[in-house]
């Protein structure tokens, strides 16, 4: 067995630079396109090897029970379907904000996968850690597979793509989206008619601009902070929201004018950082196929 890593590895962010809601299937589950890519910014885990199964983090992560974070259960996932017989020690440092659509816990998730399938020596296929990954989220297998891609389904179906690797301001509102809520919310619209589905695009009409985030409507109404967010870095550009929110992003023409523009940003509005968008996830090139 191999002994007890120190090292740290990288769980980065990711975007969703457009996400359209296509359908909703008979489990309730809604269709999506959308398209994924990683940021130059993330968390940070490392894996303490132990000889008993236990699987516990060493920190605390504020409204995140040990049984309900996702790297602990992609931890106990894979080690009840390889049948390892050791445990771990997950030690996190945190910097994607919880509820902000930036995918911080797939992310976490993934890379748990990942590197705990080397360090116990299991050997499985990035496709086998995939379909684990897709019991905890739609958004787990893109981070697994390692590529910016678009996704169609609820997200799993993946295509790899490659967009510009552009400098984002990336602001963080103070709130906390729920997802369950915004998606309810939207189904209520749909059935009063109020909004609808999305139609199918391709990948040239999303080049060409067809695309936008149809659940940003839902969340400025319920989230006044998201709306208030996007107002202000509407001023410098394009500003779009990612995901269910409530993170708000807009590409740049570099570094510096990214970071002018992030310290420009209120602190009553939201925190702002820097990102550049990067098509290769940091484990990509683990060796084998791990």
């Amino acid at each position: 067995m191999v002994r007890p890593s120190p090292e740290y590895w990288m769980a980065p962010a990711k975007i969703n630079l457009f996400l359209h809601v296509t359908g909703r299937r008979a489990d309730g589950y809604h269709t999506l396109q959308t398209a994924f890519q990683f940021l130059d910014y993330g968390d940070e885990l490392a894996f303490e090897v132990t000889a008993d199964r236990r699987v516990t983090r060493s920190v605390a992560i504020a409204g995140v029970a040990e049984d309900a974070d996702l790297s602990v259960r992609a931890a106990r996932i894979l080690q009840n379907a390889a049948g390892v017989r050791c445990g771990v020690v997950i030690h996190a440092i945190k910097r994607i904000p919880q509820g902000g659509g930036l995918g911080g816990g797939s992310s976490d998730a993934a890379t748990t996968l990942l590197v705990l399938n080397r360090l116990w020596e299991i050997g499985l296929s990035r496709t086998d850690l995939a379909a684990m990954g897709l019991q905890l989220g739609a958004d787990v297998p893109v981070f697994v597979h390692g590529n910016a891609a678009w996704g169609e389904g609820v997200g799993e179906l993946l295509t790899p793509m490659e967009p510009p690797e552009s400098w984002y301001v990336i602001l963080v509102p103070p709130v906390q989206v729920s997802t369950h809520a915004v998606f309810a919310e939207f189904d209520r619209a749909v059935g009063a008619q109020l909004t609808r589905f999305s139609p199918p695009i391709t990948i040239r009409d999303f080049h060409a601009g067809g695309a936008h985030n149809d659940l940003e409507a839902v969340v400025r109404r319920l989230y006044p902070h998201v709306d208030k967010a996007l107002i202000w870095l509407g001023k410098f550009g394009d500003a779009r929201m990612t995901g269910s929110g409530s993170c708000i992003y807009m590409a740049t023409g570099g570094p510096d004018l990214a970071m002018d523009i992030a310290s420009r940003c209120p602190p009553e509005c939201a925190e702002g950082f820097v990102a550049r968008g990067i098509n290769e996830h940091p484990l990509r090139r683990l060796s084998g196929d791990v």
